[in-house]
C-alpha cells in the first residue's frame, strides 16, 4: 500500500493482521483496492474503521462477520451460476430470515455489507459515482435535507452528511437493527444531531414530507414489486428534486428475491414508475470465469421525477 507510513496504513495493517487468522482470503481484497484506488481510499476506509470499530475486539468481530458474509455470498453465487435463478422466496420470508434475525444481522450481514462497500471494487466505484455525480448537485443547489430509503449500514447517509456540513438527513427502514446500526455509524462520525432514523415502510406508509434529494441503494432486488418502491421514491421526492437509486444484478444473497439479469430491466421499471434517467453507472464485480457466465454487477442511476 505504498512506501509512505501513515495512521491510515497502520489501521489497515492491523486489519490485515486480524484477517490472517479469521479471513485470510480477504487480505487480497484489501491490497487490490489499495492498489486500484490509492491513498484516498486508504484514508476513507481507515477513518471508518477507526471511528466505528475503534477497539481491536470490535474490529476482529467485523472481520469475522465479513468473512462469513463473503463465504455465504460465494456459496449462493455458485448455486446461482448453475440454476440462473434465485431460490423462490417471498419478501416476508426474506425479511424474517435476514432483517428480523438479530444474530445474523449483527454478526454477519451488517458488518459484512459495510466492509464490502470498501473491499468489493464495484461497490467502491459506486460510492465514487455517488460522490462525483450526486453530492455535488446537492452542494450547488444548497439542498438542506435528504432522505435515504433502506439505510442498510448507513454508509451513504454518512457520506452525504460528511460531504455537506449543513446537510440534514432522514433514514427510513423496516429493520430496527439496520436503523440502530446506521444511527451508531452516523454518530461515530459526530453527525447524530443532523440525522433521524425512522422505522417506516414508505410504500405502505407514504411520508407527507418531500425531499429534494432521495437516496435508495440496493433495495429494489429485495422486493417482489420493485416498481411499487420506485413509485414510492418518486412520491417522496420534490418535483424539482433528484434521486440516487441503485440495483444489484445477478447477485445471489440471502435477501435478494427479484432477479435483474440486464440493466435494461431496471431502466424499464424506472420508466414505468414515472422517473427520468439523467445518467447512470454500471460495473461488474469481476470478469466472468468463462464467456456467458453471469457475474454480480451494480447499476447506479441519477433520476428525476417526471411531471
Amino acid at each position: 500500500m505504498g512506501t509512505r507510513m501513515s495512521a491510515s496504513q497502520d489501521t489497515l495493517n492491523k486489519l490485515l493482521t486480524l484477517m490472517e487468522g479469521s479471513a485470510r482470503f480477504a487480505r487480497d481484497s484489501v491490497k487490490r483496492a489499495a492498489a486500484e484506488f490509492g491513498p484516498a481510499w486508504e484514508d476513507d476506509f481507515a477513518a471508518m474503521l477507526q471511528r466505528f470499530y475503534g477497539s481491536d475486539v470490535a474490529l476482529l468481530d467485523a472481520v469475522k462477520g465479513y468473512g462469513s458474509f463473503v463465504m455465504d455470498s460465494m456459496r449462493r453465487q455458485k448455486r446461482f451460476e448453475q440454476d440462473l435463478s434465485y431460490p423462490a422466496k417471498t419478501y416476508a420470508e426474506a425479511a424474517a430470515e435476514v432483517y428480523y434475525n438479530d444474530d445474523y444481522m449483527r454478526r454477519q450481514y451488517l458488518p459484512g455489507l459495510l466492509l464490502s462497500h470498501y473491499l468489493w471494487t464495484h461497490h467502491y466505484q459506486q460510492i465514487e459515482y455517488f460522490k462525483g455525480f450526486f453530492l455535488p448537485w446537492l452542494q450547488r443547489q444548497q439542498v438542506s435535507e435528504f432522505a435515504e430509503v433502506g439505510v442498510g449500514t448507513g454508509i451513504y447517509s454518512r457520506l452525504a452528511l460528511q460531504h455537506l456540513p449543513e446537510l440534514r438527513g432522514v433514514g427510513f427502514d423496516i429493520s430496527p437493527l439496520s436503523l440502530e446500526f446506521t444511527a451508531a455509524h452516523v454518530a461515530s462520525f459526530g453527525f447524530a444531531g443532523r440525522y433521524q432514523a425512522r422505522k417506516q415502510n414508505v410504500i405502505d406508509e407514504p411520508s407527507a414530507q418531500r425531499f429534494r434529494a432521495v437516496v435508495c441503494v440496493e433495495v429494489l432486488e429485495h422486493l417482489e414489486d420493485p416498481v411499487a418502491l420506485l413509485k414510492g421514491l418518486k412520491g417522496l421526492c420534490a418535483p424539482d428534486g433528484k434521486l440516487f437509486v441503485t440495483a444489484a444484478l445477478n447477485a445471489a444473497h440471502a435477501d435478494h428475491i427479484y432477479l435483474y439479469s440486464h440493466p435494461q430491466q431496471v431502466l424499464d421499471q424506472v420508466e414505468t414508475a414515472g422517473l427520468h434517467l439523467e445518467h447512470c453507472f454500471f460495473a461488474n464485480a469481476y470478469a466472468p470465469a468463462k464467456p456467458g457466465l453471469p457475474v454480480p454487477s451494480a447499476l447506479a442511476m441519477v433520476l428525476t421525477p417526471k411531471a
